[in-house]
């Protein structure tokens, strides 16, 4: 006699299902809704233990929302940190005491709470934190730019680059199934840029709300979660440390090293639940090669549409969705072929151009142009993107100005 599989239910009382059927297969609905209402819709879909908060634009609207999850019971505990650093060493208890949780931050916030983002890798804790990209110049800024990236590449935590508000859903759920992966276990920082997903309303493909992520199993951790039996004492584990410079030393360099191979170990999850690191839009024999993260994919992809359309220019897009791991190998076979790669960023210092150029040396003898770059809140039409282009290769500037 067949044995029937016996259907399990969260705290919420959401049918368990698995990732794949959940991101792959679910029927899905169409609805009208903002980048913040997302994160809402992904978060409840997940079977989150904690979540902390602390308000700064424009992530704020994000944060209340999981509020209301906790009211309505998706979420076990939530509360409101005192400082953003306050809220980021939080949600590391929550998670070193066996807590799947999610937090959200923008900006300034993410430069106050800076040391704890390596001390979460340096834990394998597998937080998500959902990063809405702003300003953080001086004058103070709340407009849109990604600079804060650049800060986050090296602390150890995977970083997802999301296009749009679809994408972002998708990745805020897959980011906890990569993360709590045994032999990854390091955070994941899913990356928007602020205002222009977080505020700007489009069409969501999203599955019913009666189904949820497996809850998060914290003994299949490599570190061992702090309840009864294991003490905050013990969970130290190295006290031979304090006593030996070597020790501490080659301790120390051996684990850092482990968190950037985990990182790496995240690959093929990334890969599958992600389908694929990278995404390729336009003509495949296009010269003119696109290489974007984030919204600025999004622009890249509408000027790509005019240099072919209306300016008999073959282009095409190589969009980054992962920036750690970065899709090398990737990025290698999807620039063949091209005389010319420009990299448009919404930042002053063009990290992505520098991950680029990296990439790259040694590899491939094609010029990189950090361009065209725009900072502290511009905008990027895909006009100003062709013109740049038409500028750098010497040509006259005819349908756009």
């Amino acid at each position: 006699m067949q044995k029937t599989q016996q259907v399990q239910y969260n705290r919420a009382g959401q049918r368990v299902v698995s990732p794949e059927y959940l991101l792959f297969e679910a029927p899905r609905e169409k609805q009208f809704m903002t980048g913040s209402e997302v994160v809402k819709e992904a978060v409840k879909r997940s079977s989150v233990d904690a979540s902390v908060s602390y308000p700064i634009t424009p992530q704020s609207e994000a944060a209340h929302m999981i509020g209301e999850l906790w009211v309505e019971g998706y979420v076990g505990v939530y509360f409101r940190g005192e400082s953003e650093f306050g809220v980021m060493s939080e949600v590391a208890g929550c998670s070193m005491a066996g807590a799947r949780t999610v937090t959200t931050t923008s900006g300034p916030g993410t430069l106050r709470a800076m040391e704890n983002f390596p001390m979460w890798a340096g834990s394998r804790l597998p937080i998500q934190l959902v990063l809405m990209a702003r300003g953080v110049n001086t004058p103070l800024s709340i407009q849109p730019d990604n600079l804060e990236i650049s800060f986050l590449l090296d602390t150890g935590c995977m970083i997802w680059h999301a296009e749009n508000a679809q994408e972002l859903f998708d990745m805020i759920i897959a980011g906890f199934v990569v993360a709590e992966q045994p032999d990854v276990h390091v955070p994941i920082i899913t990356a928007i840029d602020g205002f222009f997903i977080s505020h700007t309303r489009e069409a969501v493909n999203i599955p019913p709300d009666d189904i949820a992520l497996p809850p998060y199993n914290p003994y299949k951790s490599p570190l061992v979660p702090i309840d009864m039996e294991m003490s905050p004492g013990r969970f130290l584990r190295d006290p031979y440390v304090m006593k030996s410079n070597y020790i501490s030393y080659a301790a120390h360099t051996s684990w850092q090293y482990e968190v950037r191979a985990a990182i790496e170990r995240s690959r093929p999850y990334a890969k599958h639940y992600l389908r694929g690191l990278i995404e390729e839009f336009g003509d495949p024999e296009g010269e003119i090669v696109f290489v974007a993260s984030g919204t600025a994919g999004a622009q890249a992809k509408e000027a790509t549409q005019i240099m072919i359309h209306e300016e008999g220019i073959k282009a095409r897009v190589v969009r980054i969705k992962t920036l750690r791991p970065f899709p090398y190998q990737e990025l290698l076979q999807a620039v063949q072929g091209a005389k010319y790669i420009f990299v448009p960023e919404f930042n002053v210092i063009g990290w992505l151009e520098r991950e680029v150029r990296r990439a790259l040396y040694g590899n491939v003898d094609i010029p990189v142009i950090g361009s065209p770059r725009v900072a502290g809140g511009m905008t990027m039409p895909p006009e100003f993107i062709v013109k740049e282009v038409l500028e750098y290769l010497g040509k006259e500037v005819k349908h756009v100005i």
